[in-house]
């Protein structure tokens, strides 16, 4: 109901890890943002400190993302921030993670070219084969 709705703009720092659950598919992968800034004593542009977002993709998404995305490429990515606190390990550390459920992911087309296929859907759903009996 009241989810933090982010955008992101970074780069794939690891492999695509597809699954085929009860739910359907799902994907992860780890996305790096780091800010760049213009330093003005210095007279350049600096980088901040990269971040790191696990970021998970399901149904559709999981499926395209896993077929369009490679480790290193700039992207953008939406969806909804989630942040969870582990368990404190065996010296009383705690750590919190942070995750983007996304529902869009695109090429950052800032830094590269992209060729858009739309995906053509072969499986009919059922309501439509049973309206077609019918009549």
């Amino acid at each position: 109901m009241y989810d933090t709705q982010v955008t992101l703009v970074g780069c794939v720092a690891t492999q695509i890890d597809y699954k085929e659950t009860v739910n359907g598919p799902a994907a992860r992968f780890r996305f790096a943002v780091t800010p760049r800034y213009y330093d003005r004593r210095k007279d350049t542009w600096t980088d901040g400190s990269t971040s790191f977002y696990t970021v998970w993709a399901r149904r559709t998404l999981a499926v395209n993302l896993v077929g369009s995305v490679s480790v290193g490429e700039p992207l953008v990515v939406h969806g909804r921030l989630r942040v969870r606190e582990d368990p404190p390990d065996g010296e009383g550390n705690r750590w919190f993670s942070a995750d983007i459920d996304a529902t869009a992911i695109g090429h950052d087309l800032n830094r590269g070219t992209a060729a858009f296929r739309r995906v053509v859907r072969t499986d009919t759903p059922l309501m439509v084969t049973q309206k077609a009996a019918v009549v």
